[in-house]
Protein backbone atom coordinates (compact mmCIF):
# COMPACT_ATOMS: atom_id res chain seq x y z
CA UNK A 1 0.00 0.00 0.00
CA UNK A 2 1.08 3.48 -0.48
CA UNK A 3 0.25 6.63 1.74
CA UNK A 4 -1.09 9.74 0.60
CA UNK A 5 0.60 13.19 0.75
CA UNK A 6 -0.93 15.26 3.24
CA UNK A 7 0.19 18.41 2.10
CA UNK A 8 -1.65 17.80 -1.29
CA UNK A 9 -4.61 16.36 -0.15
CA UNK A 10 -5.14 18.67 2.98
CA UNK A 11 -4.26 22.22 2.33
CA UNK A 12 -3.67 22.51 -1.43
CA UNK A 13 -6.42 23.44 -3.86
CA UNK A 14 -7.45 20.98 -7.07
CA UNK A 15 -5.83 23.96 -9.29
CA UNK A 16 -2.81 23.46 -7.30
CA UNK A 17 -2.70 19.51 -7.32
CA UNK A 18 -3.77 19.26 -11.28
CA UNK A 19 -0.40 20.75 -12.03
CA UNK A 20 1.42 18.72 -9.92
CA UNK A 21 -0.62 15.36 -10.25
CA UNK A 22 0.93 12.32 -12.44
CA UNK A 23 -1.86 13.02 -15.32
CA UNK A 24 -1.24 16.79 -15.04
CA UNK A 25 2.46 15.91 -15.45
CA UNK A 26 2.37 13.80 -18.60
CA UNK A 27 -0.36 16.34 -20.16
CA UNK A 28 2.44 18.96 -19.67
CA UNK A 29 5.03 16.63 -21.38
CA UNK A 30 2.62 16.14 -24.09
CA UNK A 31 2.09 19.05 -24.76
CA UNK A 32 5.76 20.05 -24.75
CA UNK A 33 6.42 16.71 -27.09
CA UNK A 34 3.44 18.27 -29.49
CA UNK A 35 5.09 21.98 -29.32
CA UNK A 36 8.17 20.61 -30.62
CA UNK A 37 6.45 18.47 -33.53
CA UNK A 38 5.25 21.89 -34.38
CA UNK A 39 8.57 23.59 -34.20
CA UNK A 40 10.19 20.75 -36.10
CA UNK A 41 7.95 20.73 -39.20
CA UNK A 42 7.89 24.59 -39.82
CA UNK A 43 11.74 24.20 -39.61
CA UNK A 44 11.42 21.69 -42.42
CA UNK A 45 11.40 18.37 -40.77
CA UNK A 46 9.44 15.56 -42.54
CA UNK A 47 6.24 15.62 -40.40
CA UNK A 48 3.05 15.06 -41.49
CA UNK A 49 0.28 17.04 -40.45
CA UNK A 50 -2.10 13.96 -39.75
CA UNK A 51 1.03 12.87 -37.34
CA UNK A 52 0.49 15.90 -35.14
CA UNK A 53 -3.02 15.75 -35.38
CA UNK A 54 -2.98 12.01 -34.56
CA UNK A 55 -1.09 13.21 -31.18
CA UNK A 56 -3.42 16.01 -30.44
CA UNK A 57 -6.52 13.78 -30.48
CA UNK A 58 -4.43 11.13 -28.35
CA UNK A 59 -3.11 14.22 -25.60
CA UNK A 60 -5.79 13.46 -23.40
CA UNK A 61 -5.90 9.88 -23.33
CA UNK A 62 -3.67 8.93 -20.69
CA UNK A 63 -3.34 5.39 -19.30
CA UNK A 64 -1.79 5.24 -16.46
CA UNK A 65 -1.80 1.41 -16.31
CA UNK A 66 -0.20 1.10 -19.59
CA UNK A 67 2.44 3.67 -18.62
CA UNK A 68 3.71 1.80 -15.87
CA UNK A 69 3.26 -1.59 -17.34
CA UNK A 70 6.36 -0.48 -19.85
CA UNK A 71 8.20 1.05 -17.06
CA UNK A 72 8.73 -2.01 -15.54
CA UNK A 73 9.65 -3.84 -18.50
CA UNK A 74 12.31 -0.84 -19.26
CA UNK A 75 12.73 0.10 -16.48
CA UNK A 76 13.27 3.99 -17.64
CA UNK A 77 9.83 6.24 -17.01
CA UNK A 78 10.75 8.90 -20.22
CA UNK A 79 10.73 5.75 -22.46
CA UNK A 80 7.96 4.51 -20.84
CA UNK A 81 5.79 7.56 -21.68
CA UNK A 82 7.26 8.21 -24.91
CA UNK A 83 6.28 4.43 -25.86
CA UNK A 84 2.60 4.64 -24.32
CA UNK A 85 1.94 7.86 -26.14
CA UNK A 86 2.90 6.51 -29.22
CA UNK A 87 1.03 3.72 -29.32
CA UNK A 88 -2.24 6.13 -28.40
CA UNK A 89 -1.49 7.76 -32.14
CA UNK A 90 -2.08 4.43 -33.50
CA UNK A 91 1.78 3.70 -33.95
CA UNK A 92 4.05 7.16 -34.89
CA UNK A 93 6.85 6.80 -34.04
CA UNK A 94 7.90 10.83 -34.24
CA UNK A 95 8.10 12.52 -30.54
CA UNK A 96 11.32 12.63 -28.78
CA UNK A 97 13.44 13.29 -32.14
CA UNK A 98 16.93 15.33 -31.00
CA UNK A 99 15.80 15.63 -27.54
CA UNK A 100 17.21 13.63 -24.33
CA UNK A 101 15.47 12.62 -21.25
CA UNK A 102 16.09 16.46 -19.56
CA UNK A 103 14.66 17.89 -22.29
CA UNK A 104 11.38 16.62 -21.04
CA UNK A 105 11.76 16.88 -17.75
CA UNK A 106 13.55 19.47 -16.73
CA UNK A 107 11.82 21.75 -19.43
CA UNK A 108 7.96 20.16 -17.77
CA UNK A 109 9.23 20.75 -14.13
CA UNK A 110 10.19 24.34 -15.26
CA UNK A 111 6.85 24.60 -16.92
CA UNK A 112 5.22 23.01 -13.93
CA UNK A 113 7.07 25.54 -11.45
CA UNK A 114 6.56 28.84 -13.46
CA UNK A 115 2.72 27.86 -13.77
CA UNK A 116 2.27 27.66 -9.75
CA UNK A 117 4.50 30.38 -9.39
CA UNK A 118 2.29 32.31 -11.18
CA UNK A 119 -0.67 31.19 -9.18
CA UNK A 120 0.97 31.57 -5.62
CA UNK A 121 1.63 35.41 -7.00
CA UNK A 122 -1.69 36.06 -7.41
CA UNK A 123 -2.86 34.46 -4.60
CA UNK A 124 -0.34 36.74 -2.44
CA UNK A 125 -1.79 39.80 -4.28
CA UNK A 126 -4.87 39.46 -2.97
CA UNK A 127 -3.60 38.76 0.67
CA UNK A 128 -1.70 42.22 0.08
CA UNK A 129 -4.90 43.58 -1.06
CA UNK A 130 -6.60 42.15 2.05
CA UNK A 131 -3.72 43.60 4.74
CA UNK A 132 -4.39 47.57 2.85
CA UNK A 133 -8.16 47.13 3.79
CA UNK A 134 -7.67 46.03 6.94
CA UNK A 135 -4.69 48.67 7.56
CA UNK A 136 -7.42 51.41 6.40
CA UNK A 137 -10.44 49.30 7.84
CA UNK A 138 -8.43 49.84 11.54
CA UNK A 139 -6.73 52.88 11.09
CA UNK A 140 -8.64 54.34 14.47
CA UNK A 141 -8.73 51.91 16.73
CA UNK A 142 -5.60 52.70 18.96
CA UNK A 143 -4.04 49.51 20.45
CA UNK A 144 -1.16 48.84 22.90
CA UNK A 145 1.74 48.28 21.12
CA UNK A 146 4.70 45.99 22.56
CA UNK A 147 8.51 45.73 22.73
CA UNK A 148 9.89 42.96 24.59
CA UNK A 149 5.99 41.39 24.70
CA UNK A 150 6.20 45.03 27.44
CA UNK A 151 3.31 47.36 26.70
CA UNK A 152 5.35 50.63 25.56
CA UNK A 153 3.44 53.25 23.48
CA UNK A 154 -0.11 53.09 21.53
CA UNK A 155 -0.59 52.57 18.18
CA UNK A 156 -3.69 52.01 15.81
CA UNK A 157 -4.13 48.38 14.98
CA UNK A 158 -4.32 49.37 11.14
CA UNK A 159 -0.58 50.26 11.22
CA UNK A 160 0.54 46.76 12.38
CA UNK A 161 -1.87 45.66 8.82
CA UNK A 162 0.37 48.44 7.21
CA UNK A 163 3.91 46.99 8.93
CA UNK A 164 2.52 43.27 7.42
CA UNK A 165 1.76 44.76 4.22
CA UNK A 166 5.02 46.89 3.56
CA UNK A 167 6.86 43.33 3.82
CA UNK A 168 4.65 41.38 1.87
CA UNK A 169 4.60 44.59 -0.98
CA UNK A 170 8.48 44.25 -0.75
CA UNK A 171 8.64 40.47 -1.56
CA UNK A 172 6.06 40.66 -4.04
CA UNK A 173 8.13 43.38 -6.24
CA UNK A 174 11.40 40.61 -6.02
CA UNK A 175 9.07 37.92 -6.65
CA UNK A 176 7.51 39.44 -9.47
CA UNK A 177 10.74 40.16 -11.19
CA UNK A 178 12.20 36.68 -10.72
CA UNK A 179 8.94 35.22 -12.88
CA UNK A 180 9.32 37.53 -15.44
CA UNK A 181 13.06 36.83 -15.88
CA UNK A 182 12.93 33.02 -15.10
CA UNK A 183 14.94 31.19 -18.08
CA UNK A 184 14.31 27.93 -19.66
CA UNK A 185 16.34 25.11 -19.80
CA UNK A 186 15.08 24.81 -23.04
CA UNK A 187 16.40 22.20 -25.92
CA UNK A 188 19.72 21.33 -25.27
CA UNK A 189 20.48 17.49 -25.64
CA UNK A 190 22.46 14.99 -23.43
CA UNK A 191 25.71 17.44 -22.80
CA UNK A 192 24.26 20.76 -23.66
CA UNK A 193 26.12 20.73 -26.95
CA UNK A 194 22.85 20.58 -29.09
CA UNK A 195 24.69 18.12 -31.34
CA UNK A 196 21.54 15.54 -32.12
CA UNK A 197 19.27 19.08 -32.73
CA UNK A 198 22.05 20.32 -35.33
CA UNK A 199 22.03 17.28 -37.12
CA UNK A 200 18.19 17.11 -37.39
CA UNK A 201 18.08 20.75 -37.83
CA UNK A 202 20.61 21.36 -40.09
CA UNK A 203 22.28 24.97 -39.17
CA UNK A 204 23.05 26.72 -35.68
CA UNK A 205 20.88 29.39 -36.65
CA UNK A 206 17.58 26.97 -37.31
CA UNK A 207 18.67 25.24 -33.67
CA UNK A 208 18.78 28.70 -31.91
CA UNK A 209 15.43 29.84 -33.89
CA UNK A 210 13.73 26.06 -32.89
CA UNK A 211 15.06 26.54 -28.98
CA UNK A 212 13.48 30.29 -29.02
CA UNK A 213 10.24 29.41 -30.50
CA UNK A 214 9.78 26.97 -28.19
CA UNK A 215 10.60 28.96 -25.07
CA UNK A 216 8.46 31.49 -26.14
CA UNK A 217 5.73 29.00 -26.97
CA UNK A 218 5.62 27.59 -23.69
CA UNK A 219 5.65 31.25 -21.82
CA UNK A 220 9.22 31.63 -20.96
CA UNK A 221 10.48 35.07 -22.16
CA UNK A 222 14.70 33.75 -22.05
CA UNK A 223 15.66 30.48 -22.39
CA UNK A 224 19.13 29.51 -21.26
CA UNK A 225 22.34 29.77 -24.00
CA UNK A 226 24.90 26.90 -22.35
CA UNK A 227 23.51 25.06 -19.57
CA UNK A 228 24.57 21.51 -19.13
CA UNK A 229 22.10 18.64 -18.98
CA UNK A 230 19.83 20.10 -16.30
CA UNK A 231 19.52 23.51 -15.76
CA UNK A 232 21.18 25.50 -12.66
CA UNK A 233 19.81 24.07 -9.46
CA UNK A 234 20.55 27.68 -7.95
CA UNK A 235 17.52 28.49 -9.68
CA UNK A 236 15.45 25.61 -7.78
CA UNK A 237 17.45 27.97 -4.59
CA UNK A 238 15.93 31.10 -5.72
CA UNK A 239 12.57 30.13 -6.30
CA UNK A 240 12.23 27.90 -3.02
CA UNK A 241 13.96 31.22 -1.06
CA UNK A 242 11.21 33.63 -2.74
CA UNK A 243 8.58 31.65 -1.53
CA UNK A 244 10.35 31.70 1.56
CA UNK A 245 10.38 35.19 1.77
CA UNK A 246 6.34 35.74 0.65
CA UNK A 247 5.66 33.89 3.91
CA UNK A 248 7.54 36.37 5.98
CA UNK A 249 5.04 38.89 6.48
CA UNK A 250 1.92 36.28 6.65
CA UNK A 251 4.28 34.49 9.85
CA UNK A 252 4.06 37.97 11.59
CA UNK A 253 0.89 38.15 11.19
CA UNK A 254 0.03 34.74 12.34
CA UNK A 255 2.36 35.16 15.49
CA UNK A 256 1.05 38.50 16.06
CA UNK A 257 -2.74 36.99 15.80
CA UNK A 258 -1.91 34.64 18.11
CA UNK A 259 -0.78 37.07 20.84
CA UNK A 260 -3.78 39.33 20.64
CA UNK A 261 -5.79 36.52 20.12
CA UNK A 262 -4.47 35.28 23.89
CA UNK A 263 -5.18 38.56 25.28
CA UNK A 264 -9.07 38.75 23.49
CA UNK A 265 -8.60 41.22 21.79
CA UNK A 266 -9.27 39.69 18.04
CA UNK A 267 -10.25 36.78 16.65
CA UNK A 268 -9.02 34.91 13.68
CA UNK A 269 -12.66 33.58 13.40
CA UNK A 270 -14.88 30.98 14.90
CA UNK A 271 -17.14 29.34 13.38
CA UNK A 272 -20.46 27.57 14.37
CA UNK A 273 -19.79 24.45 15.13
CA UNK A 274 -16.46 24.93 15.61
CA UNK A 275 -14.39 22.96 18.35
CA UNK A 276 -11.24 24.23 20.07
CA UNK A 277 -10.54 21.13 21.91
CA UNK A 278 -11.49 17.57 22.49
CA UNK A 279 -11.13 18.10 26.30
CA UNK A 280 -11.96 21.94 27.10
CA UNK A 281 -14.91 22.99 25.15
CA UNK A 282 -14.46 26.64 26.42
CA UNK A 283 -11.49 26.90 23.90
CA UNK A 284 -11.44 28.83 20.79
CA UNK A 285 -8.13 27.92 19.57
CA UNK A 286 -5.95 29.64 16.72
CA UNK A 287 -5.48 26.81 14.78
CA UNK A 288 -5.59 28.43 11.42
CA UNK A 289 -2.34 30.93 12.77
CA UNK A 290 -0.84 28.09 14.45
CA UNK A 291 -0.90 26.53 10.94
CA UNK A 292 0.15 29.33 8.70
CA UNK A 293 3.52 29.64 11.23
CA UNK A 294 4.01 26.11 10.46
CA UNK A 295 3.63 26.29 7.47
CA UNK A 296 6.19 28.98 7.14
CA UNK A 297 8.52 26.95 8.57
CA UNK A 298 8.25 24.23 6.32
CA UNK A 299 8.80 27.00 3.90
CA UNK A 300 12.19 27.38 5.21
CA UNK A 301 12.87 23.92 5.51
CA UNK A 302 12.64 23.02 1.50
CA UNK A 303 14.83 26.47 0.95
CA UNK A 304 17.58 24.66 3.11
CA UNK A 305 17.15 22.00 1.18
CA UNK A 306 17.22 23.24 -2.01
CA UNK A 307 20.71 25.53 -0.71
CA UNK A 308 21.95 21.84 -0.74
CA UNK A 309 21.48 21.35 -4.14
CA UNK A 310 22.73 24.64 -5.72
CA UNK A 311 26.07 24.19 -7.25
CA UNK A 312 26.31 20.42 -6.30
CA UNK A 313 26.00 19.18 -10.05
CA UNK A 314 29.05 17.45 -11.47
CA UNK A 315 30.35 17.84 -14.62
CA UNK A 316 27.68 18.44 -17.37
CA UNK A 317 25.05 17.17 -14.74
CA UNK A 318 23.97 14.14 -12.67
CA UNK A 319 20.27 12.85 -10.87
CA UNK A 320 22.13 12.94 -7.52
CA UNK A 321 19.00 15.86 -6.69
CA UNK A 322 16.38 14.07 -8.04
CA UNK A 323 14.78 12.22 -4.73
CA UNK A 324 14.90 15.70 -3.08
CA UNK A 325 13.47 17.95 -6.04
CA UNK A 326 10.72 15.00 -6.15
CA UNK A 327 9.42 15.47 -2.69
CA UNK A 328 10.74 19.22 -2.40
CA UNK A 329 9.21 20.98 -5.62
CA UNK A 330 5.38 20.12 -5.36
CA UNK A 331 5.75 20.26 -1.28
CA UNK A 332 6.62 23.68 -1.26
CA UNK A 333 3.98 24.88 -3.72
CA UNK A 334 1.07 22.67 -1.88
CA UNK A 335 2.53 24.30 1.22
CA UNK A 336 2.80 27.97 -0.17
CA UNK A 337 -0.81 27.41 -1.66
CA UNK A 338 -2.56 26.32 1.66
CA UNK A 339 -0.28 29.07 3.58
CA UNK A 340 -2.33 31.60 0.78
CA UNK A 341 -5.82 30.21 1.34
CA UNK A 342 -5.29 29.91 5.30
CA UNK A 343 -4.28 33.40 5.30
CA UNK A 344 -6.84 34.63 3.15
CA UNK A 345 -9.81 32.72 5.27
CA UNK A 346 -8.35 34.27 8.39
CA UNK A 347 -8.34 37.78 6.83
CA UNK A 348 -11.80 37.33 5.87
CA UNK A 349 -12.92 35.71 8.89
CA UNK A 350 -11.15 37.91 11.71
CA UNK A 351 -12.39 39.83 14.04
CA UNK A 352 -11.86 42.69 16.92
CA UNK A 353 -12.92 42.93 20.54
CA UNK A 354 -13.30 46.82 20.38
CA UNK A 355 -14.22 46.53 24.50
CA UNK A 356 -11.10 44.70 25.55
CA UNK A 357 -8.74 47.01 23.21
CA UNK A 358 -10.27 49.74 25.00
CA UNK A 359 -9.64 48.39 28.60
CA UNK A 360 -5.87 47.45 27.67
CA UNK A 361 -5.40 50.98 26.64
CA UNK A 362 -6.98 52.50 30.04
CA UNK A 363 -5.05 49.92 31.86
CA UNK A 364 -1.34 51.01 30.57
CA UNK A 365 -1.91 54.36 28.59
CA UNK A 366 -0.15 56.19 32.04
CA UNK A 367 2.72 53.77 31.33
CA UNK A 368 2.82 54.47 27.82
CA UNK A 369 2.42 58.21 27.79
CA UNK A 370 5.78 58.23 30.49
CA UNK A 371 7.94 59.70 27.65
CA UNK A 372 5.32 62.74 27.17
CA UNK A 373 4.93 63.26 30.79
CA UNK A 374 9.31 63.41 30.83
CA UNK A 375 9.03 66.03 28.32
CA UNK A 376 6.57 67.74 30.14
CA UNK A 377 8.15 67.73 33.12
CA UNK A 378 11.81 69.21 31.49
CA UNK A 379 9.18 71.73 29.45
CA UNK A 380 8.72 72.74 33.67
CA UNK A 381 12.11 73.22 34.63
CA UNK A 382 12.83 69.47 36.17
CA UNK A 383 15.87 67.97 35.35
CA UNK A 384 15.69 65.21 33.09
CA UNK A 385 17.37 62.16 35.34
CA UNK A 386 15.55 63.91 38.19
CA UNK A 387 12.26 63.66 36.21
CA UNK A 388 13.12 59.77 35.39
CA UNK A 389 13.59 59.08 38.11
CA UNK A 390 10.49 60.00 40.12
CA UNK A 391 7.94 58.92 37.21
CA UNK A 392 10.24 55.56 37.12
CA UNK A 393 9.46 55.41 40.86
CA UNK A 394 5.69 55.62 40.70
CA UNK A 395 5.50 53.98 37.36
CA UNK A 396 7.22 50.44 38.32
CA UNK A 397 4.96 50.22 42.25
CA UNK A 398 2.13 51.12 39.93
CA UNK A 399 2.98 48.23 38.24
CA UNK A 400 3.27 46.10 40.30
CA UNK A 401 0.41 46.48 42.05
CA UNK A 402 -1.99 46.14 39.48
CA UNK A 403 -0.31 42.64 39.01
CA UNK A 404 -0.57 41.71 42.43
CA UNK A 405 -4.16 43.08 43.54
CA UNK A 406 -7.23 42.40 42.34
CA UNK A 407 -7.55 45.51 40.51
CA UNK A 408 -7.87 47.59 36.91
CA UNK A 409 -7.97 51.16 37.64
CA UNK A 410 -4.55 52.65 37.25
CA UNK A 411 -3.83 55.55 39.55
CA UNK A 412 0.05 56.70 38.08
CA UNK A 413 -1.80 60.07 37.74
CA UNK A 414 -2.93 60.96 40.86
CA UNK A 415 0.30 59.56 42.19
CA UNK A 416 2.47 61.41 40.09
CA UNK A 417 0.24 65.05 40.36
CA UNK A 418 0.41 64.46 44.52
CA UNK A 419 4.44 64.56 44.50
CA UNK A 420 5.27 68.18 45.35
CA UNK A 421 8.63 67.71 43.54
CA UNK A 422 6.71 66.49 39.97
CA UNK A 423 5.72 70.03 37.94
CA UNK A 424 2.48 68.75 36.86
CA UNK A 425 -0.82 68.22 38.35
CA UNK A 426 -3.26 65.46 38.79
CA UNK A 427 -5.56 67.51 36.62
CA UNK A 428 -2.87 68.08 34.13
CA UNK A 429 -1.60 64.81 33.49
CA UNK A 430 -5.30 63.75 33.27
CA UNK A 431 -5.73 66.10 30.67
CA UNK A 432 -2.61 64.70 28.68
CA UNK A 433 -3.85 61.20 28.64
CA UNK A 434 -7.37 62.27 27.29
CA UNK A 435 -5.56 63.28 24.09
CA UNK A 436 -4.90 59.55 23.13
CA UNK A 437 -4.31 60.59 19.39
CA UNK A 438 -1.02 62.50 20.53
CA UNK A 439 0.67 59.20 21.60
CA UNK A 440 0.37 57.85 18.35
CA UNK A 441 2.45 60.11 15.85
CA UNK A 442 2.51 59.35 12.57
CA UNK A 443 1.28 56.16 12.31
CA UNK A 444 -2.07 57.23 10.37
CA UNK A 445 0.38 58.92 7.92
CA UNK A 446 2.24 56.12 7.79
CA UNK A 447 -0.72 53.82 6.97
CA UNK A 448 -1.87 56.18 4.20
CA UNK A 449 1.49 56.12 2.80
CA UNK A 450 2.14 52.68 2.44
CA UNK A 451 -1.11 51.99 0.57
CA UNK A 452 -0.83 54.52 -1.47
CA UNK A 453 2.56 52.82 -2.38
CA UNK A 454 1.09 49.50 -2.99
CA UNK A 455 -1.70 50.32 -4.83
CA UNK A 456 -0.32 50.63 -8.05
CA UNK A 457 0.52 46.86 -7.96
CA UNK A 458 -2.72 46.22 -6.84
CA UNK A 459 -4.78 47.83 -9.51
CA UNK A 460 -1.95 46.05 -12.52
CA UNK A 461 -3.31 42.50 -11.00
CA UNK A 462 -6.95 43.74 -10.40
CA UNK A 463 -8.32 40.35 -11.43
CA UNK A 464 -6.06 38.56 -8.88
CA UNK A 465 -6.89 40.87 -5.78
CA UNK A 466 -10.41 39.96 -6.03
CA UNK A 467 -9.67 36.10 -5.20
CA UNK A 468 -12.04 34.49 -2.56
CA UNK A 469 -10.30 31.62 -0.66
CA UNK A 470 -11.62 28.11 -0.93
CA UNK A 471 -13.13 26.56 2.11
CA UNK A 472 -10.36 25.39 4.34
CA UNK A 473 -10.35 22.09 6.71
Amino acid sequence: MSNVNVLSKRYATKEMNEIFSEKGRILSERELWITVLKAQQALGVDIPEKAIQAYEEAKDRIDLNLIHEIEERTRHDVKARIEAFNLETGGFQLIHRGLTSRDLTDNVEQIQMLHAARMIFNKYIAILDKFSAKAKQYDNIITTARTHRQAAQPTVLGRRFAMWAEELYSSLIEFETFIDSYPLRGMKGPVGTQVDLLHLLGTPAQVAKFDKGISQALGFDRVLVAPGQIYPRSLDYKLASHLAFLSSACENFAKNMRLMSGHELVTEGFQEGQVGSSAMPHKMNTRSTERISGFATLLKMYADGASRLSGDQWEEGDVSCSVVRRVSIPNMFYVSDGLCETMLTVLKEMGVYHNTIQAEVDRYLPFMASTELLTQAIARGLGREQAHSIIRKYATAEALKLRKEATSKNTLAEQLGADPEFPLSTVEIIDILANREQFIGNAKRQIERVTKQIEPLLQKYNEARLYDPQPIL
